[in-house]
C-alpha cells in the first residue's frame, strides 16, 4: 500500500454524489496518484452507475488525467488489493428513506433519515450490509483504509470498529458545512476558520471558534442569535432562540434543532406532508431525477452546481481530503468519527465519537478534549446509549434490544410509541432485516 498507482474502490458508485468525489481526486491529482477508481453498485443501480461512470471518465479526460474508471457490479473485484475503500451506500434506496420518514409521523414523532426512529431503521438495514463489505475487505485488501460516509455515519462506524478488524474512519459533512457557514457569516475564507468540535455524529458542538488563531466564539454566537443562519439543505431553517444560544455558549449543529426545537420541527414536517410538499426523501427524488438527466448529457464534463442542493454537499470532497492526509502523512486536523480512546474523559474509551483528530498514515488520532460540559453531557450520553443499543440490535436482530434502543432515543416519547414504531419498521423492512427472526 501507499505506492504509486493507488486503487480506490467506491461502494455505491452510482450515487449522485460521485461527481463531487471525482472532482476531489482531480483537484488533488498532483498529491494523490490514483491509477484506478472502481465504481461498484448493485443490479438495481446499474443504470445510474453507468451514467455516473461515463461522466467520471469525461471529467478525468477534461483534466488531462489517465486515471482509469472501472464500472462494475462485482464488489469483490473492486475491493481486491484496493488501497482505499469508500462506502456511500443507501440500502433500500430513496423509497426506504421515505418510509423511514413517514412511519414516525404516523405517531406524531419526527421522521428524519439519520436522527431518531428514521435513523434507527436506516442503521439496522445498513449494518448487515456494511459488515458483509468489511468481510470482503478483511479477505481481499486487509491493509486498506475504509472511509465511511454512509449514514448514520457514527452508528455505522461504531459497528465496523466493534465487529471487524478493518481500519475505518467515519466522515460527516456537518462540521465542514458549519465551518463554511461561519466563514460566510464573517465574509472570510474558510481556511482562516478553525472550530473545536466535540460530540457525536449529528450531535456535534462547536465548543470554541477561531479566526486566524483568535477566539471569536462570542462574536459568532452573537451573529447566530441575531439573523445569521447556519444550516443544511435537508433541515428546516428555523431561527435559534437568542437566550438559548447565550445559555449554551457554544455552536449547535443544524441537527440539534431536532432535539432542542422538537415541537417546531414536528409541526413543519406534518404540514409539509399534508400540503403535498412531501418528506425530504420525496423532495430528493426530484432533485436526483434532475441531476441524472444532467449527468446523461455527453457534453457535461464537470460537477454540476445543482449537486449542492443535496443535503450531503461537501461529503465527497471531504473524503478525498481525508484520503490525501492519510496517504501523504500530512498530520492535518480533520473532524471525523473515530474511537474515543480517552479524548472525551466522561465517555468510554471504546465508543465512537465525532471530534477533531490528527490525520496521518497511522490513521486518526483524536485530540484530547477532556470532560464534556454538564450542559451537553446528558444529551450526548443518552444518544450514545441509543447508538450502542442500535448497533447491537442491527447485528443480533434481537427484538428487545431494538425496543430498548428506540426507547432510549430522546425523540421517542414513550415505550408505547416506541413499540408501535418498531413493529411498523420491522414489517416495512422485512426483506432487508433477515437478522430479525
Amino acid at each position: 500500500m501507499m505506492n504509486e498507482g493507488l486503487k480506490v474502490a467506491v461502494i455505491g458508485g452510482g450515487s449522485s454524489y460521485t461527481p463531487e468525489l471525482i472532482e476531489g481526486f482531480i483537484i488533488r491529482a498532483k498529491e494523490l496518484p490514483v491509477d484506478d477508481i472502481y465504481l461498484v453498485d448493485i443490479e438495481e443501480g446499474k443504470e445510474k452507475l453507468s451514467i455516473v461512470g461515463e461522466l467520471a471518465r469525461r471529467m478525468f479526460l477534461k483534466a488531462g488525467l489517465k486515471t482509469r474508471v472501472h464500472i462494475t457490479l462485482d464488489r469483490r473485484e473492486a475491493i481486491k488489493d484496493a488501497d482505499f475503500v469508500i462506502t456511500q451506500i443507501r440500502v433500500g434506496g430513496l423509497n426506504a428513506r421515505a418510509s423511514d420518514e413517514i412511519i414516525p409521523l404516523r405517531y406524531n414523532v419526527i421522521g428524519q433519515e439519520t436522527t431518531g426512529a428514521g435513523g434507527f431503521a436506516k442503521a439496522i438495514r445498513t449494518i448487515p450490509v456494511i459488515l458483509d463489505i468489511c468481510r470482503d475487505i478483511e479477505e481481499l485488501s486487509p491493509n486498506a483504509w475504509l472511509i465511511n460516509f454512509t449514514n448514520p455515519a457514527g452508528i455505522i462506524t461504531e459497528a465496523v470498529l466493534k465487529y471487524t478488524k478493518v481500519k475505518a474512519i467515519g466522515l460527516c459533512n456537518v462540521p465542514i458545512g458549519i465551518v463554511n457557514n461561519v466563514a460566510k457569516i464573517l465574509n472570510v475564507n474558510s481556511k482562516r476558520v478553525r472550530i473545536e468540535f466535540v460530540g457525536l455524529n449529528h450531535m456535534v458542538y462547536g465548543k470554541e471558534i477561531y479566526l486566524d488563531g483568535q477566539n471569536i466564539t462570542s462574536t459568532v454566537l452573537e451573529k447566530l442569535s441575531d439573523t445569521a443562519s447556519i444550516n443544511m439543505n435537508n433541515i428546516p431553517d428555523l431561527n435559534w432562540d437568542k437566550d438559548f444560544i447565550y445559555a449554551l455558549g457554544m455552536l449547535p449543529c443544524p441537527y440539534h434543532r431536532y432535539f432542542y426545537m422538537t415541537e417546531e420541527i414536528l409541526e413543519q414536517e406534518i404540514e409539509d406532508l399534508k400540503s403535498g410538499k412531501g418528506t425530504r426523501a420525496q423532495q430528493v427524488m426530484k432533485i436526483e431525477k434532475d441531476l441524472f438527466e444532467k449527468y446523461k448529457n455527453p457534453s457535461l464534463d464537470e460537477k454540476p452546481k445543482e449537486l449542492e442542493k443535496r443535503g450531503g454537499a461537501y461529503y465527497s470532497d471531504a473524503a478525498v481530503s481525508l484520503i490525501n492526509a492519510i496517504y501523504n502523512d500530512k498530520e492535518e486536523i480533520h473532524t471525523v468519527n473515530v474511537r474515543n480512546n480517552g479524548a472525551i474523559s466522561n465517555l468510554p474509551n471504546d465508543v465512537v465519537v465525532e471530534i477533531n483528530s490528527v490525520i496521518s498514515k497511522a490513521g486518526a488520532k483524536p485530540i484530547v478534549f477532556g470532560k464534556l460540559p454538564i450542559k451537553i453531557n446528558g444529551l450526548i450520553q443518552q444518544v450514545k446509549t441509543y447508538e450502542l443499543l442500535t448497533v447491537e440490535a442491527g447485528v443480533t436482530g434481537d427484538y428487545y434490544t431494538a425496543l430498548m434502543a428506540l426507547t432510549a432515543n430522546p425523540l421517542i416519547p414513550s415505550v408505547k410509541i416506541a413499540k408501535k414504531i418498531l413493529n411498523d419498521i420491522l414489517v416495512q423492512n422485512k426483506d432487508y432485516l433477515l437478522q430479525f427472526k
